[in-house]
């Protein structure tokens, strides 16, 4: 058997992967930045949230819900292409994708909470916090799947999800801690996609 007949290992993470979860941050604080631009003095990026840019009541709203629609088709792309990770860490991003999605299918009205937006929003948190975890590799660690990278993102994720409810509980800085969350949680991806590709699939 010849070099040529050797089967070559499946790549750790796809290309169009990688491309995926860089523009994923790019979609969502680009997406924030952009629509804050076109409201009123009355909207503040530290005090209101990232779904009131989508709200029925924002102006312009149609920037932020492509935002959001952008990065949930990012979050599924990339999950489909992290072959090394898994199954169970790939579905959980998707999982998280699909519910971005819906956040921007239930946008918040005018007046008063949606229960709807709410919950896939909580789902679509949780979801984008503990997913690299359970995508672990069974094969052992590649790139920046190590057992300690993911223990410590997903903990600094869990913490900064637990900021985000106690703001949401009475604090003056939600936009702020939202921004903070959500932020992290559309680079993580991009940050272990490149490093995947890096490794090439060596151990």
């Amino acid at each position: 058997m010849t070099a040529a007949d050797v089967p070559s290992p499946r790549p750790a993470v796809r290309g169009w992967a990688v491309a995926s979860s860089i523009l994923a941050p790019v979609a969502m604080i680009g997406g924030w930045q952009l629509a804050a631009t076109r409201q009123p003095a009355t909207y503040h990026a530290v005090r209101d949230t990232i779904s009131a840019l989508a709200g029925l009541g924002a102006r312009d709203r149609w920037l932020m819900t492509l935002g959001f629609v952008v990065l949930g088709c990012c979050h599924l792309v990339t999950a489909a292409g992290l072959t090394v990770a898994r199954p169970a860490g790939r579905a959980l991003l998707g999982i998280g994708g699909v519910a971005v999605l819906l956040v921007a299918a239930f946008p918040v009205p005018v007046q008063g909470p949606s229960t709807a937006h709410s919950v896939v929003a909580g789902i679509a948190f949780v979801a984008l916090s503990v997913w690299s975890l359970a995508a672990y590799p069974a094969g052992g660690p590649v790139g920046a799947l190590r057992l300690p990278v993911l223990l410590v993102v997903t903990v600094v994720l869990l913490g900064l999800l637990l900021v985000f409810v106690l703001e949401l509980l009475g604090g003056q800085r939600i936009g702020l801690a939202e921004r903070l969350l959500a932020g992290a949680q559309a680079l993580w991806p991009a940050v272990l996609a490149v490093s995947l590709w890096r490794a090439r699939g060596r151990p």
